[in-house]
């Protein structure tokens, strides 16, 4: 059992953590012909756009209700359905996924009232799906936003139907790439499932040109996917912080789930394969039975790497419990684990005590680390501590290839292997020929 420090600082200093508006866009993103919509002011749509679009390297539709002092003051109503009428006409989307911000938040607008009002008066916007997630920035995370985003989806636009065995739902939180995602969808569908992912990240943001440009997300999950949920015999929930949107989809269809809090490492994924072949009535396909024995040779290549390592994270709760997990199974101690907002699972990490903080909080803890682990803004701690640096999460903005990185299944987990595993050989190369150099200088 871990104990859970919250510093009784009076501000953030090098902030770690993103908002719950922008992740709350991220997983809007993963639905085709979506636009998401910030209620509120232009900044903050235009923050969440830059720390997106320099992430995935790639256009990110975002929408923004515009509120300025006197709009905040009245109400923003008016804002709302200006924007989505205006969305309607030029950009046509066929979901709207609205995030509060902290502004109107802290104004305390009623969204969902304002919808009914809108929907009222508007009723050639029947066809329209509107997912309302809120999400002020002044508490929470990404992953908080992320999973109200689910959850909001889910809630709104399914609809009951027959069942249809083939059909499995998977519940992808933030923790999952859209490289993640390719790779569980094609695990899942190698045991004859047909799955629809809620987000589908994988087919949104991979990285790939279109034949013409459009406003609006081309790839995801369609709305007809979505409203065919309650067909699906049975839910996949990949990340704890999805659980709610899989008891939601139980609550309202009776769709019985299970949730994997981690897809990385050997026996996370025989778990993964184990419920597959259970569900399905199929054996484990072959090449999984090959990718795992390469698995377990890459352990036994790189466990003289990781042993009694000391490494540090700063990382959402999700990611943070899947890397704990993965690092110790290699031998290695977690000297450090910092993370940006409160989940139930902090307190079951097998560590001394998890840190809800920011980037001033990791680089104190993280002194004689011999690894730190977290998104782009970590790289500068790395440099002053001098220690090696394994880029993980959101954002990361000084590598390429972040929408096609896989850490899950047994092919993610070996890129993992590698990638640290390179890093402390690299570094015991370095502190060897510094080693040897001062020792000629010295003669």
């Amino acid at each position: 059992m871990a104990i859970v420090n919250t510093p009784n600082k009076s501000l953030t200093v090098n902030p770690l953590k993103q908002s719950q508006a922008l992740g709350a866009s991220l997983a809007f993103l993963g639905l085709k012909g979506s636009m998401p919509l910030f209620h509120g002011s232009q900044g903050c749509t235009a923050f969440a756009k830059v720390v997106l679009v320099r992430h995935f390297r790639e256009a990110i539709p975002l929408a923004t209700t515009a509120m300025t002092e006197v709009t905040t003051i009245l109400g923003g109503e008016e804002n709302v359905e200006q924007a989505i009428l205006t969305l309607v006409e030029k950009a046509k989307p066929e979901i709207i996924g609205l995030c509060t911000t902290g502004l109107t938040e802290t104004r305390g607008d009623d969204i969902e009232g304002f919808l009914k009002e809108i929907r009222k008066r508007h009723p050639e916007l029947d066809y329209l799906a509107i997912a309302f997630a809120p999400t002020p920035d002044f508490k929470g995370a990404l992953q908080d936003g992320f999973a109200a985003a689910v959850e909001s989806i889910v809630k709104e636009i399914p609809k009951a139907g027959g069942i249809k065995p083939e059909q499995i739902t998977i519940l992808a939180g933030s923790a999952f790439t859209p490289g993640d995602v390719q790779e569980v969808r094609e695990i899942v569908t190698a045991f004859g499932f047909e799955p629809i992912f809620v987000p589908d990240l994988g087919a949104s943001l991979d990285g790939h040109l279109e034949d013409e440009y459009s406003a609006v997300t081309v790839s995801g999950t369609t709305l007809k996917q979505l409203r065919s949920l309650g067909s699906s015999a049975f839910t996949l929930a990949l990340g704890e912080s999805m659980r709610g949107a899989a008891k939601i989809l139980q609550e309202r269809f009776g769709t019985d789930y299970e949730v994997f809090k981690d897809l990385t490492g050997l026996e996370p994924v025989d778990e993964f394969l184990q419920a597959l072949a259970v569900l399905s009535g199929n054996p484990v396909p072959e090449k999984y039975r090959r990718q795992r024995r390469q698995l377990q040779d890459a352990m036994l290549d790189t466990h003289f790497y990781f042993g009694a390592k000391r490494i540090s994270l700063a990382l959402e709760p999700d990611l943070l419990w899947s890397m704990v997990h993965f690092l110790q199974s290699m031998g290695a101690s977690i000297h450090a684990a910092v993370t940006t907002t409160r989940s139930h699972l902090l307190e079951h990490l097998p560590v001394k005590s998890v840190t809800i903080g920011d980037l001033e909080d990791l680089e104190g803890l993280a002194v004689g680390s011999d690894l730190l682990i977290g998104n782009s803004n970590v790289n500068a701690i790395a440099k002053r501590l001098k220690i090696p640096f394994y880029r993980l999460g959101i954002p990361i903005y000084d590598r390429l290839g972040n929408g096609l990185f896989t850490k899950v299944g047994y092919r993610g987990t070996m890129e993992v292997l590698f990638g640290m595993g390179n890093l402390f050989l690299e570094h015991e190369e370095t502190l060897m020929m510094n080693h040897w150099s001062s020792v000629i200088n010295r003669e």
